[in-house]
């Protein structure tokens, strides 16, 4: 069984998809939820499915090798970033090198890098006039948001389109591919 860690900062749509598609699933499940921000919608998320969490800090973070530890103590596998806004540290990158994937709201390597997250990126495709948008998921590496992309979706971006009709359409190309495209990883 492989034990998925899901890294995340915020409301925690995302995280709560992948741990409803591999609660019942037989090669893998969510174990842990690791949070920044302890007001985060996604603790209590995690709660409700009986999903272990753990309250980082920068300090914590980004000290040598403890979150690496954490997570080997835990048997982590596997690391989805699910909203999570701070740059991953390289020996956590080392120490799962092609085993931590992220989701990104826009089609990389456009509207991506530092800053960009969230309602930003869309801001940003509508002021550019693109015709579409969607989401990238990828491996991490040691930048925002340029390692190695796994999967594409794309949808149109309309005309009249405002930036909660933009997100919404993104945010349902997320939680119909995100779940699938990490099964199919850890097969």
């Amino acid at each position: 069984m492989k034990r998925i860690a899901i890294f995340a900062s915020g409301s925690g749509t995302n995280a709560q998809k992948l741990i409803e598609h591999f609660e019942t699933h037989r090669d893998a499940q969510v174990t842990l939820v690791v949070c920044n921000n302890p007001q985060a919608r996604v603790m209590g998320i995690a709660k409700e499915h009986g999903v272990e969490t753990l309250l980082i800090d920068k300090e914590h973070f980004f000290s040598a090798q403890s979150i690496v530890d954490e997570l080997k103590v835990r048997g982590i596998d596997l690391i989805v970033l699910a909203g999570f806004l701070w740059l991953i540290p390289l020996p956590v990158i080392k120490a799962y090198h092609e085993k931590i994937i992220n989701i990104h709201p826009a089609l990389l390597p456009k509207f991506g890098g530092k800053g960009m997250y969230g309602k930003k990126v869309h801001e940003a495709v509508l002021t550019a006039g693109e015709k579409e948008s969607g989401i990238t998921i990828h491996y991490v590496n040691e930048k925002f948001d340029e390692g190695k992309h796994i999967a594409q979706f794309r949808c149109p971006v309309l005309p009249g389109d405002t930036l909660q009709s933009l997100a919404g359409r993104v945010q349902k190309l997320e939680h119909d591919h995100f779940a699938e495209v990490v099964e199919k990883i850890i097969s």
